[in-house]
């Protein structure tokens, strides 16, 4: 899914984050990427660890973004944030909040995510909802369990 965030939506994350340097970081490199994601998240990542390189045909955006799945899908502390902030869109405490929030669930897995990144993580989930974030690497279901061995 390439979704990316549009210019009025990056002014609109500017101001209500105009508080959080990282978060304007984070703003920074998706401005200069025309609102991509993936863009951005790499920029940010080369910046913070150095360049990764990854198996041909895979893409650490991703790879990340399937790994946060499983830790996030089903933290019901994260997806309580996540639904209070929907119900109050344009509330910076509780955004920032989220994001913070990302980078202790993601550093208690270990991975190296901090705040810039996250931010880049926490937008994207917020522009493709988490319904659609949880549901879009779910293996596809079969009938294997039910077939007789």
């Amino acid at each position: 899914m390439d979704a990316q965030l549009s210019s009025n939506e990056i002014n609109t994350a500017r101001e209500l984050l105009s508080d959080y340097t990282p978060a304007q970081h984070a703003l920074d490199h998706l401005e200069r990427h025309n609102g991509k994601f993936d863009t951005s998240f790499n920029d940010l990542w080369v910046e913070k660890h150095g360049v990764t390189v990854m198996p041909q045909g895979k893409s650490l955006w991703q790879t990340t973004l399937k790994v946060l799945r499983q830790e996030l899908c089903g933290d019901d502390g994260f997806r309580g944030q996540l639904k209070e902030y929907t119900k109050n869109q344009g509330n910076a405490p509780l955004l920032t909040g989220l994001i913070v929030s990302l980078v202790g669930i993601a550093t208690a897995h270990g991975l190296p995510i901090d705040p810039a990144i996250a931010t880049v993580i926490v937008l994207y989930i917020l522009k493709i909802g988490l319904n659609i974030f949880c549901e879009y690497t779910e293996p596809p279901t079969d009938n294997l369990a039910t077939q007789p061995v």
